[in-house]
């Protein structure tokens, strides 16, 4: 059976491409020319991103194949088959991983970090973990017997627990469960260095060394602890009670999903099966549900956070934010803006642009009003500050908070209220359409407004990490329809038109497809024809389908693809004049940059949707042209550099197979991401 049930056209279903994704990460974990401390970062990012891809989508795939009647049979028979395929490709990866895990702390042990137990440390050590835990842990460590839990599934999937058998003689054995608090204390505690070589330990193996510590008095005798970990549907079931505003249903609905039924569940193989046996009993798994044995720990995503024991030799050396020259000035920002459009490419260039322009926003007397989307703000956000201060200030504030952005439902909420009790003027947007978009408009007295379009989120936190472009502009072609955007938000049924900006859901399909088309016509007349995009994710039908038929029209067709992408390039007939390339490196590329030869205009696009039914039909996203020259000729030199790298990209040919990429008549090693750094900070020339 094939990943696709509703078109005879080759394609990759988005959640096997993700598998396919996931492993790139895997691999980059594997390669020995990668600083060791980052190949541990890319053991956690892989946990991680398996956990949420359980969490959300497998969670999905479970429902729907457990749908009953003859209006769902294909739909829930389908889902079934992905789930299986999906769940041995799991297994065979787990493997893998478990092996990689192996290496790399072999390899860390080798440099001077080596990572204990509580049955390798000696008696020095001991004491000093004893004497850490009664001081850090203890007060944290709340330990359940397995009897007294009616449903284990009711406690949080987010942290790793111990199954604890205790015994004695002449004692029945008992188990008990606890949750370790890794949120607190953190997963990996450092021992004193020896002779300039480092010990960590697990927080796990503190507790194993210390379960006498946690049950005394009992008479056990004996104490055995097994690490399991469980995944929960993320889920949330949304009150429709009218009487309920928009972020009360919300909040109740992330109390609901803590409730969500367990679907997963990994835990170290040498548990006893009687012990087993009882926790799956608790977490009242189902014969769809996923019950796989592992190691001795469970989810490594907090090797994102390793300690590195000041070892800079083993991490990538720092590369600073380039700060532009305006920036390092005292002016007026909006007057730079007004004056000529301006961007900043994060995290090459530093997110400081985009905060100091709210800022002076907030205290410019010549500012009547600020709005904005938030989607996802960082923990201690500069971008509220700026907000908060501008309402105080007298300035007509409005933020449009996404309620339901995943996993920080609870921390927009609160934003929410935090600004709301300044006097910003919250809204949460039409009920059904999810307010993705990332956008500012600034209104000046003198009637030169500014707006800001950007690929990715206003939060500080990404803009170290992920790589994405916020153009300021105040054409007013532009801002005025940016400002529609917010109409559109505040009034969704009313009807609106846009001649520059692509807007989901109403005209950003219908464009894309004309931008296609333009190019087939090209090259049917034989000329010059071809796009080139960079995006996260490919999975759309309908976009597919038209880049298949460029493709066989001639269309040259080069993409960077960082996550799901369905398209089949080994296709015969279809596929033949499209090259795709996944880059995976030392920050997340994120940025969506749309460029079409258009007869030699290079029409070029920036913008927060990628190419999935959400994008393009479910959400309101908003894709910008760029027109500033300067800022058109800087994204070509992004999307081409990727398109050379041949260190860090890998073949996305729907295979999954993600050999890394061989470039004809590139002899040298090429990193885009280093590339790109060394020109933005003045060591290479702009488009060499």
């Amino acid at each position: 059976m094939s990943d696709t049930h509703s078109t005879p056209m080759p394609y990759v279903d988005r959640d096997v491409s993700w598998v396919y994704f996931n492993h790139r990460i895997l691999k980059e974990a594997e390669r020995e020319d990668i600083p060791l401390l980052e190949r541990v970062s890319f053991l956690g990012i892989y946990s991680n991103n398996l956990d949420e891809f359980f969490r959300v989508r497998m969670a999905t795939l479970s429902r729907i194949a457990s749908l009953k009647g003859n209006g769902m049979r294909e739909e829930s028979r389908h889902a079934r088959y992905l789930f299986n395929r999906i769940s041995a490709m799991d297994a065979r990866l787990a493997e893998e991983y478990a092996a990689t895990v192996a290496k790399v702390t072999a390899e860390l042990d080798k440099n001077g970090i080596t990572i204990v137990n509580e049955e390798s440390i000696d008696e020095e050590q001991r004491h000093f973990v004893k004497c850490h835990f009664r001081k850090k842990i203890s007060g944290f460590i709340s330990p359940i017997w397995l009897s007294k839990l009616e449903e284990l599934s009711s406690e949080s999937d987010s942290h790793i627990h111990l199954a604890v058998e205790l015994g004695a003689p002449g004692l029945p054995t008992d188990y008990a469960v606890i949750e370790l608090p890794t949120s607190v204390c953190g997963r990996f505690i450092t021992l004193p260095e020896r002779d300039g070589h480092s010990y960590v330990m697990y927080l796990d193996d503190i507790v194993r060394c210390c379960l006498p510590m946690i049950f005394p008095g009992m008479g056990y005798t004996s104490f055995k602890a097994y690490s399991f970990k469980f995944t929960k549907d993320a889920e949330m079931e949304i009150d429709n009670d009218l009487h309920v505003g928009p972020a009360e249903k919300i909040a109740k609905a992330v109390r609901s999903r803590k409730k969500g039924a367990a679907l997963r569940v990994i835990y170290d193989a040498t548990m006893p099966e009687e012990l087993l046996q009882r926790l799956v009993k608790k977490l009242k798994l189902d014969k769809l549900d996923t019950i796989q044995p592992s190691g001795r720990y469970q989810n490594h995503k907090d090797f994102m956070s390793f300690p590195s024991s000041c070892r800079k030799n083993l991490k990538y050396p720092a590369w600073p934010p380039v700060v532009p020259p305006e920036l390092k000035e005292t002016g007026s920002l909006m007057k730079l803006i007004t004056d000529k459009d301006r961007f900043v490419h994060v995290p090459y260039q530093t997110f400081d642009y985009v905060v100091r322009l709210l800022q002076e926003a907030a205290v410019s007397k010549g500012v009547k009003s600020i709005k904005i989307t938030l989607y996802r703000l960082a923990g201690h956000s500069k971008i509220v500050e700026a907000l908060i201060c501008a309402a105080r200030n007298g300035k007509k504030v409005t933020a449009v908070v996404e309620l339901l952005a995943r996993f920080d439902e609870s921390s927009n909420i609160s934003y929410s209220r935090q600004m709301q009790d300044a006097g910003v003027n919250v809204v949460f947007g039409p009920e059904g359409l999810k307010i993705h978009s990332k956008i500012i408009d600034i209104t000046l007295r003198n009637g030169t407004d500014i707006c800001v379009v950007g690929t990715g989120n206003f939060h500080e936190g990404n803009a170290r990490v992920y790589t994405d472009y916020f153009m300021m502009s105040s054409n007013p072609a532009i801002e005025k329809e940016v400002d529609k955007v917010f109409d559109i938000i505040r009034r969704p049924f009313r009807l609106q038109t846009f001649d520059h900006l692509l807007v989901s859901p109403f005209n950003m399909r219908e464009r894309f497809l004309e931008l296609i088309d333009d190019e087939i016509r090209a090259a049917g007349k034989g000329k010059t024809a071809w796009i080139k995009i960079k995006i996260n994710h490919v999975t759309d039908e309908e976009m597919v389908a038209k880049l298949y038929e460029a493709s066989a029209a001639g269309v040259k067709i080069d993409m960077l693809v960082r996550g799901n992408c369905s398209l089949v390039t080994t296709e015969p007939g279809i596929g033949e004049n499209i090259q795709i390339a996944g880059i995976i490196d030392r920050y997340l590329e994120h940025s969506r940059i749309f460029i079409f030869h258009a007869g030699g205009e290079n029409k070029t696009f920036i913008g927060s949707a990628d190419w999935m039914p959400r994008n393009l039909d479910r959400r309101i996203e908003v894709v910008t042209p760029v027109y500033d020259p300067d800022m058109k000729a800087d994204l070509m030199r992004t999307v081409d550099y990727g398109l050379r790298d041949n260190v860090n990209a890998s073949v996305v040919d729907g295979t999954g197979r993600n050999e890394l990429r061989v470039i004809p008549g590139e002899k040298l090693p090429f990193r885009s991401q280093e590339e790109l750094y060394n020109a933005y900070s003045g060591n290479d020339k702009p488009g060499e």
